[in-house]
């Protein structure tokens, strides 16, 4: 009989010391730590929103621990609705929330240098609030324009880089004229066409307002 209350007092200390083993083990180990499967961009233009990030993990982190070690609340899976359980859920959930928008930010950063994007490039999108096909329009524009020279007048039969890119940007207006470079009769009177229809002054000849209304 003795043997087997000994058996039996074994298994019950055996039983809980597992439990407080698996506590500890849950909440004082890098298993509590939050984690992400989302690819971030570490080497992100701001550094200010990167020390921010990982400053909102350690508080979402130490939250976790504080909440279970001094209240007995998992904020992650609770199992009680009382109004201490709840008020700690909406906070966690408030800190996790940050961090998942800082995650947000890191990773379309991620993606859009994988499209070729430099940390200049996506801190002009993001603060320009403009959307990705409005930006590539507009570094295209500014590229043509580059090769355009006021001081340069245009002549018939010239050829000049800017006319190749007006008549690429003409045919895709619905022109049919040749692209080749060189400034022909052709390209003249489409130039005039598209001037009277957008009420410039119609010369056939290219200047800044015209480009600007043609690739805009």
């Amino acid at each position: 009989m003795k043997q087997i209350i000994i058996f039996l007092l074994l298994i019950i200390v055996l039983l809980i010391g597992y439990g407080k083993y698996n506590q500890y083990k849950r909440y004082n180990t890098s298993e509590v730590n939050y984690k992400t499967d989302r690819k971030i961009d570490l080497e992100y233009h701001n550094k200010t929103l990167l020390l921010n990030y990982y400053e909102a993990i350690e508080r979402v982190n130490n939250f976790t621990k504080l909440q279970w070690t001094a209240n007995n609340i998992d904020v992650r899976t609770p199992e009680n609705d009382d109004i201490e359980t709840v008020s700690a859920i909406e906070k966690y959930s408030t800190k996790i929330g940050k961090v998942k928008y800082y995650e947000a930010i890191l990773e379309n950063s991620l993606n859009l240098k994988k499209q070729g994007f430099t940390n200049k490039e996506i801190q002009f999108l993001e603060e320009k609030g403009i959307d990705l096909k409005t930006f590539n329009k507009k570094k295209k524009f500014e590229q043509i324009k580059n090769l355009y020279d006021p001081k340069i007048n245009l002549y018939k039969g010239e050829k000049n880089a800017i006319i190749f890119e007006v008549q690429k940007r003409l045919n895709e207006l619905d022109y049919s004229i040749k692209v080749d470079g060189v400034y022909r009769i052709e390209t003249l009177k489409a130039i005039k066409d598209f001037e009277q229809k957008n009420n410039l002054l119609v010369d056939g000849f290219i200047d800044a307002l015209t480009l600007e209304l043609m690739f805009n």
